[in-house]
């Protein structure tokens, strides 16, 4: 059987982008250019015909390679750089404009090196000025390298920039002041969104038309997304097959009535009928953004055209790998989002389970076949979506059953339909009024569905096994000939494993330390087999981002929430953990400015015992908290497991920490340094009294105060301690066990550390 040239040029491509993609997750790129290099010339001796899919697997390799080569240069992170940029994309709020930029020209400050290779940032702005995509800015900007934090389990911001093609993040300065070099292009697309924020709709059906029809996802709010992601339904508002299949199949209707109008005797002969409804295609492709599901789309919908047209056959499979490769091609990073991979694997899915099937007929036919559909593609779906994003929706199979019909036959049809009408004076506001009451109930059902299954985020053990199972099971009802006794046996393990689950064994005793991750603040994790408590809750950005809404799903319960003081890195989540999480008692220092229901002042004295865990606080004294500075009057914590002995500081100066050694069992197993490692805290009599084994500075990387301090952490090293910083390590997770030796898991590995333990 000839297998036709799209097979090996999708694996071409996938080889290439797999290679390059590997050199940059293990940081030597070069090796594996090395290698490429070496097995082309043994292709050149073995093969000669395979050269071509080589040279093209190269290309992709090479577009990958220099996409790395134009992040931004560590000797320029921080420094104020002069760029003009065109501007791309702009999301709003409140006071803040989350730009993404092309960069054009980059000029460094001399001394530095140079960022010409920069293309694309994302920067934030704060003021007066209005950005609109396509417009050209001088400004200037204080960037940094794309870094995200690390805490286990939790969104990888920095891989999310490198997926994206992002080469710096940071901010657009004040001044001098930015610049307008020239207005934006027109741009259909723009227009269209223009003219869909003035009509006089909904804000929530202004949203979903921009997403359903334009592609124009980021105009849907958090919460949008919080019910798509919770009912398993996110796929409904990405535009893909369904959209460019009914352009597709509209245009083609419409042409072929006009051509059998003007040539009734010749028509069937004509080929530009299909060239026009494949423009029209394309057009509205690339309306919609061209990203990949639409690009996969896309093609596979002009591939169908051809077959129709009746020039050539090619199968479902040839249309699905050409797709592939020339998404990769056009798109190299696309193979490390998520997305693509979910709407590949979705499609290849339906292939294999109608390919030889017979096509559905009357409405009974049609039912079954949406049923079956759904029923097979769910586990398939949930497995996947559980593997890659550590969650799964309960009721997915069940609400698209419904819900994919209901946005496939009635929305989007009249989502375009108001488009299309839209120049005709209240004629085109009948589609999108139906559009908002279907909508409106589209909303009701699925915030029922979830009230009633919400998302569910197995443990990090389960998930693993629990979306193998489901991806198995899926597999043995979806491929023919699969014995029955397989099928119930797959169903059966998957039940079991969700019902019955296995729960992780907590050693007796044993306290679990996680110095979290969240930039310039504090937030450390206490958790004992049934007992859980932070000290702190991470900072709250100006844009309002609060780290602390990342590291865990909602609905957690925390038996002791201990604010440290009320500085806004260690108090900025506090907000959002009020909102999201439930909390059986609040702690803060006498005078606390923390707007928390029912605050225990924190003083000196207060102890108590859970799990064999001791806890104590040992700062401020009771009743003279408001006769001290802010930080010196932080909570001080000290924690005793076994032999191990944890403390946490605060913000407390070094006279605070002389007051403290009295009550100190030395050496300390593990401390957390006092102000994130600044010249205030640690004093040398402090660091020579605990001679702490492990000490964690909790800060921001390259953060305005140059936390930690060269003095403090020369201070550390004398008393040969093991030094960690979340900015380079990431969270890091210590195990207290009584009678076994201290454990440490830094998230980030132990290549970047301050000194090797």
């Amino acid at each position: 059987m000839r297998l036709g040239r799209a097979l090996p040029a999708g694996l071409a491509v996938l080889g290439g982008a797999g290679a390059a993609g590997a050199g940059v997750a293990v940081s030597r790129p070069e090796l594996m250019l090395s290698l490429w290099l070496l097995t082309a010339l043994l292709l050149a001796i073995w093969r000669p015909r395979a050269l071509f899919w080589w040279a093209l697997s190269g290309g992709v390799f090479a577009a990958i390679y220099l996409e790395q080569g134009r992040i931004l240069p560590l000797g320029v992170s921080g420094e104020d750089v002069l760029v003009e940029a065109k501007v791309i994309s702009v999301s709003e709020s409140n006071d803040l404009s989350r730009l993404t930029l092309n960069v054009l020209e980059c000029g460094a400050p001399l001394s530095r090196p140079a960022c010409d290779r920069v293309r694309k940032v994302r920067v934030s702005a704060y003021g007066s000025h209005a950005f609109f995509p396509g417009e050209r800015w001088r400004m200037t900007l204080r960037l940094r390298p794309p870094h995200g934090f690390r805490n286990p389990h939790s969104f990888d911001y920095r891989a999310w920039l490198w997926r994206e093609g992002i080469h710096a993040t940071g901010y657009v300065r004040q001044t001098p002041t930015p610049s307008l070099q020239a207005d934006g292009v027109f741009s259909l697309r723009r227009e269209a969104l223009d003219y869909l924020d003035r009509q006089p709709l909904d804000p929530s059906a202004k949203r979903w038309l921009a997403a359903l029809t334009l592609g124009a996802s980021d105009a849907l709010t958090a919460d949008d997304w919080s019910l798509l992601n919770a009912s398993g339904t996110t796929h409904l508002v990405v535009i893909s097959g369904l959209h460019i299949g009914l352009i597709a199949t509209f245009s083609l209707l419409l042409v072929s009535r006009w051509v059998r109008l003007i040539a009734p005797h010749n028509w069937k002969l004509s080929a530009w009928p299909w060239w026009l409804a494949a423009g029209f295609t394309v057009a509205y492709a690339v309306l919609a953004g061209l990203g990949p599901p639409v690009m996969r789309a896309t093609i596979m919908a002009l591939m169908g055209l051809w077959v129709l047209s009746g020039r050539h056959a090619p199968g479902a499979w040839q249309a699905w790998w050409l797709a592939l490769a020339m998404v990769v091609l056009l798109d190299p990073l696309a193979l490390w989002r998520p997305g693509f991979w979910l709407s590949f694997v979705a499609v290849a899915w339906l292939i294999v389970i109608w390919q030889g099937r017979a096509r559905p007929r009357g409405v009974r036919g049609w039912l079954w076949a949406l049923c079956r559909t759904q029923l097979l593609l769910a586990p398939l779906m949930a497995g996947a979506v559980l593997l890659a994003f550590g969650r799964v929706a309960p009721a997915a199979p069940f609400i698209n059953v419904l819900a994919v019909p209901w946005v496939s036959t009635l929305m989007v049809p009249s989502a375009l339909l108001g488009w299309l009408l839209a120049p005709l004076p209240l004629l085109g506001d009948i589609p999108w009024w139906l559009f908002s009451w279907l909508l409106e109930w589209l909303h009701q059902g699925l915030a029922l569905a979830v009230a009633w299954a919400p998302l569910w985020e197995p443990s990090a053990r389960l998930s693993v096994p629990l979306g193998l199972g489901l991806i198995w099971l899926a597999l043995c009802w979806g491929l023919p000939a699969t014995p029955w006794a397989l099928r119930v046996g797959a169903l059966v393990l998957v039940v079991l494993m969700v019902v019955v689950p296995r729960s992780e064994p907590w050693p007796e005793g044993a306290l679990r330390v996680r110095v979290l991750d969240v930039g310039q603040g504090q937030l450390v994790a206490l958790e004992s087999a049934n007992a859980r408590l932070l000290f702190d809750t991470g900072p709250r950005f100006r844009s309002g981002f609060m780290p602390l809404s990342t590291l865990w799903p909602p609905g957690q319960r925390f038996d002791r929430v201990i604010i440290s003081h009320d500085d806004n890195d260690h108090a900025g989540g506090v907000g959002g953990l009020i909102e999201q999480h439930d909390v059986t008692r609040w702690l803060a220092p006498q005078g606390a400015k923390v707007e928390t229901p029912a605050v225990t002042p924190c003083h000196r004295g207060q102890r108590w015992q859970q799990e064999g865990v001791r806890y104590a606080l040992l700062w401020p004294p009771k009743g003279e908290a408001d006769t001290y500075s802010n930080n010196d009057r932080s909570c001080v914590l000290k924690v005793s497991v076994g032999e191990h002995t944890l403390l946490i500081t605060g913000d407390v100066g070094t006279e605070v920490e002389r007051r403290l050694l009295g009550d100190l069992d030395t050496p300390l197993s593990v401390l957390v340094a006092g102000h994130h490692g600044s010249h205030t805290s640690s004093g040398v009599q402090f660091v020579r009294h605990t001679a702490p084994r492990h000490v964690v500075f909790s800060a921001g990387r390259d953060n305005a105060f140059g936390h930690p301090d060269d003095r403090v952490v020369r201070r550390f090293r004398r008393q040969e301690s093991c030094l960690w910083s979340t900015a380079q390590d990431g969270a890091l997770t210590f195990w207290l066990t009584p009678g076994e030796p201290l454990t440490v898991t830094p998230t980030r590995g132990r290549g970047a550390t301050l000194q090797r333990c």
